[in-house]
C-alpha cells in the first residue's frame, strides 16, 4: 500500500528533517486537531441548559454590584451572537489541553526521548493554569470592572447593558486572563524543550513590563486603570515566575 503524504511528513519529523511542504502538512494536521477539540467543547455548550446556564453564571459578577442589573437585546441576532460567544469560550476551555499539546508538538518536531514525556504534563499544567486565570478574572477582575462601569456617569445617564456588550466584555476578560495565567507553564515548557532560555527572557524584563501595560490598555475594553492594572500586574508577575521555572528546568 502506498505511503500517504502525511505519513511521509511524520517519518521526516521523527528523523528531524522536514521540507516546507511537510511542515505545512504537519501544521494542517495540528490545526485540524485543535479545531476539532474546540468544536467538541462548543457542542457541549450548544446544549440549551448548559449554554443558558453559563450565561446566567456570567451575569453574577454584575448582579453582585447591582441587584437591579438586567440585560436587553436591541436586535434579533444579539441573543444568538452572545450565545455563540459563550459557547466559544466554553469550547476553548474544554479543548485547551489538546490545543496546547499540538502547539508544543508542532514547535518542537525533533524532541529527544527524554523531552517527549514533558509534553503531556505541560499541556495539562497550562490547561489548569488557564482555568485558574478564568477564575481570577471572574471573581476579581470582573467585580472591579462592573463596579466601575456600572456606576460611572449614572447621575446624567442611565446605563442599560445590551447582551452583546456585556458578553463581549466578560468573555474577553476571561479569555485574556486565562491565557495570561498560562504564561509560566508555557515558558517553563519551552525552556525545557530548548526553545527559550531563562537568561534571555530576564534580559527582556523592561520590555515585558512596558508590553504588559500596553497590551492591557489595548485588550481591556475599559479605561479604568484599576482593571488595566489587574490585567497587567499578573502578566508581569507571571512572566517572572515563568523565568524562574525556566531556570529550574534548564540551567544554561
Amino acid at each position: 500500500m502506498a505511503t500517504s503524504t502525511l505519513e511521509v511528513a511524520e517519518e521526516s519529523q521523527a528523523g528531524g528533517a522536514m521540507t516546507l511542504l511537510e511542515h505545512l502538512l504537519e501544521l494542517r494536521k495540528r490545526v485540524t486537531w485543535m479545531a476539532a477539540a474546540v468544536l467538541a467543547g462548543m457542542i457541549v455548550f450548544f446544549i440549551p441548559p448548559v449554554g443558558f446556564g453559563a450565561i446566567e453564571f456570567l451575569k453574577e459578577p454584575a448582579l453582585k454590584e447591582n441587584p437591579d442589573f438586567s440585560l436587553q437585546a436591541i436586535s434579533p441576532m444579539e441573543n444568538i451572537v452572545a450565545y455563540f460567544r459563550v459557547a466559544l469560550l466554553g469550547g476553548i476551555a474544554i479543548g485547551m489541553p489538546v490545543v496546547v499539546y499540538h502547539i508544543l508538538r508542532f514547535i518542537s518536531p525533533a524532541l529527544e526521548s527524554g523531552e517527549k514525556k514533558w509534553v503531556y504534563p505541560i499541556a495539562i499544567g497550562s490547561s489548569l493554569a488557564f482555568l485558574v486565570g478564568i477564575a481570577f478574572a471572574y471573581y476579581v477582575v470582573l467585580r472591579f470592572a462592573f463596579g466601575f462601569l456600572g456606576k460611572f456617569g449614572q447621575d446624567f445617564a442611565e446605563i442599560n447593558w445590551t447582551v452583546t456588550n456585556y458578553i463581549d466584555l466578560t468573555t474577553r476578560l476571561l479569555l485574556i486572563l486565562g491565557f495570561v495565567f498560562e504564561t509560566p507553564i508555557l515558558i517553563m515548557g519551552l525552556a525545557k524543550l530548548g526553545v527559550v532560555r531563562a537568561r534571555t527572557l530576564l534580559g527582556f524584563w523592561r520590555y515585558a513590563i512596558v508590553g504588559a501595560f500596553a497590551f492591557s490598555a489595548v485588550a481591556t475594553p475599559t479605561p479604568d486603570p484599576i482593571v488595566q492594572s489587574l490585567v497587567a500586574g499578573p502578566m508581569i508577575a507571571l512572566y517572572f515566575v515563568g523565568i524562574t521555572l525556566a531556570w529550574l528546568v534548564r540551567r544554561d
